[in-house]
Formats: structure tokens, sequence, C-alpha cells
């Protein structure tokens, strides 16, 4: 074996959907100024008797169930969040223990949106150089918990969710080599910080970033793959706005591709929306087994990680 593979992946999100004629309701605003600027219609907002690990175990079951595994079969266990509360036991091991996975491995990530791509890399590394058989990918975060639902620049924008994928060994290569990076120095323009922890964003240096940075960086990750933007079957962006997501993909020049756009009905999960967004385009079968899919996360610290994948 020297590749790894997504063998199945998964999705939860809670049961309470937030329309834009709910936040209307509660700040100043309205579903014609949302859908002009963000394109969202609806977001699922998890209550507070679901913590994160909650979420991602349950995305965690259903990609475990997808691969016909059993707990047992994994022994790495990665959760890529921001918006953990405590800072122990971490969320992967609050995970394992609620599956029942004996003895693994257990890490978060924190690189806010780029978080699932920065985890997806970490467990193709670990299964390739043999220090894991099989890995529970994660992405999973409660936005709600760090929103300040009377601030109309960024309730609007928020869901929870989670998306999982399990990697596993394979004899080609079903996950491409990751192109990741930052702009350390432009970190401040998206935060979750203070007592208690807020999210905030400076939203026209992110749009800028990601509407002319990007573009180049996410051709570069399909030329570490050895494939044109022509010849991606699916892709998947960080589903952080439809006005960004819409350019970004135009500009990378994917002319064939069905290109996600979760955000509308899912609001920005960070971490969990591109597994979340993923999984439904299996579910939907809207691509199939074998399809290549460019996955492109960015965002907190002005992060980005990007890869093309095998769809499961």
């Amino acid at each position: 074996m020297n590749g790894s593979r997504i063998a199945a992946v998964g999705h939860y999100q809670p049961a309470k959907v937030l329309t834009n004629e709910d936040l209307a309701g509660m700040v100043d605003t309205s579903d014609e100024w949302i859908m002009s600027r963000v394109g969202i219609r609806t977001r699922h907002i998890a209550g507070p008797d679901e913590p994160v690990d909650e979420l991602a175990a349950h995305a965690a079951a259903k990609a475990l169930a997808a691969a016909g595994l059993a707990p047992g079969d994994i022994d790495l266990v990665l959760v890529a969040t921001s918006t953990a509360i405590d800072r122990s036991p971490n969320m992967a091991a609050r995970v394992a223990a609620r599956l029942g996975i004996p003895s693994p491995a257990a890490m978060d990530l924190n690189v806010v949106c780029a978080g699932f791509t920065h985890a997806l890399a970490t467990a193709d590394h670990a299964v390739r150089a043999g220090g894991a058989a099989r890995a529970l990918v994660i992405g999973a975060d409660k936005m709600s918990d760090v929103t300040d639902w009377g601030d109309r620049t960024t309730c609007v924008l928020v869901g929870d969710g989670a998306g999982a994928a399990v990697v596993e060994a394979s004899e080609e290569a079903g996950i491409g080599p990751v192109l990741w990076g930052s702009v350390p120095e432009m970190g401040h323009a998206v935060r979750i910080e203070g007592q208690p922890a807020r999210f905030a964003q400076e939203g026209q240096s992110v749009y800028r970033w990601a509407t002319t940075q990007l573009p180049a960086i996410a051709r570069r990750a399909c030329e570490r793959a050895g494939l044109a933007p022509e010849d991606l079957a699916g892709v998947v962006l960080h589903q952080a706005n439809l006005r960004i997501i819409e350019p970004l993909a135009e500009k990378l020049g994917a002319v064939n591709a069905v290109v996600a756009r979760d955000v509308a009905e899912s609001g920005n999960t960070s971490a969990a929306s591109i597994p979340l967004a993923l999984s439904k385009l299996v579910e939907q079968g809207r691509i199939s087994t074998g399809d290549p899919v460019l996955l492109f996360g960015f965002g907190g610290n002005l992060s980005y990680a990007g890869q093309v994948v095998r769809c499961p």
C-alpha cells in the first residue's frame, strides 16, 4: 500500500432550522438583505444539550456504517474544530469514547474553516507513513456558541453541523498531495476570541483575499494531483458565503464540475462545511465513485489547504 483513500463519508445537522425570516425577528435584517449579500436561506442550530462532540460522533457513526467498519477498526481520530469549550478531554477523545473506539491516537486540529482539509492531509500522511491503518477525520463546529446574535453582519452567516470521512490505506492514491499555507500577518481578519469568545471578521478583506488570491492557489492544488481544473467532476470549497464560492469557482475554471452550494441551506459551519457538503453530494448521487473532486478550505488565520480526492 503506497496511498490512502476516502472509504466513506457521513454528515449530521441538528434538527432546529433557523430561517432568514426568523432572523428578521431578532435583528435588523431581511430575507432580501441576507440573500443578496451571502446567499444563505437557512441554517441548522444545535441546542444547549448538543455539544460539539455529539455532532461529530453522529457524523462519524454514519461514515463508519457507510464504510462497513466497526469502531475497533479505527486507530486514529482527528477532529477539526475551533468551537470546543473545554481544553481537555479534547473532542477527538470524547468522540472516541462516544463511539467505543478502544485505543486510538486522538487529536484535535484548530485551523478554523480550513480545519478539515488540514486534518485530511494529516490522516493521509499518517496512513501512508504506516502510523495508522484507518483514520476517522471529522470537521465539527457549533458556531452558534460563539455568535453575537445581535450582530447582523455575523449572525446571518453561521450554522452548526459535522461531517466525517473514513481514511484507509489503498494501492493507489485516492487523496492527492495537499497544498497548504497561510497569511499569518492577516490573521486578525477572522477571529474567535475574547471572554466569552465571539466570532468576528473583516468581511471585505476576506472577500478580496478569497476571490483574488485563492483561485491560483486552488489551481496549483489541481496541478499537484496531475489534473487540470476542467478534469474535475466536483468542487467543494469552504461554504463561507455564496458570493465568495461562485466567483472563486468561476475563476478556477472547473467548467465540467458540480460545485457545492450547501451554504444556502446550512450556512457557514466552519470546519464542518467541506465534509458536510461532500457527504451530501455523495448521498444525492451528484458525484460518483472514483470521480476527482477538489476540496479546498480557507478562512481563519487566513489559512488554506486543498487537495484532489477520489469520491468514495
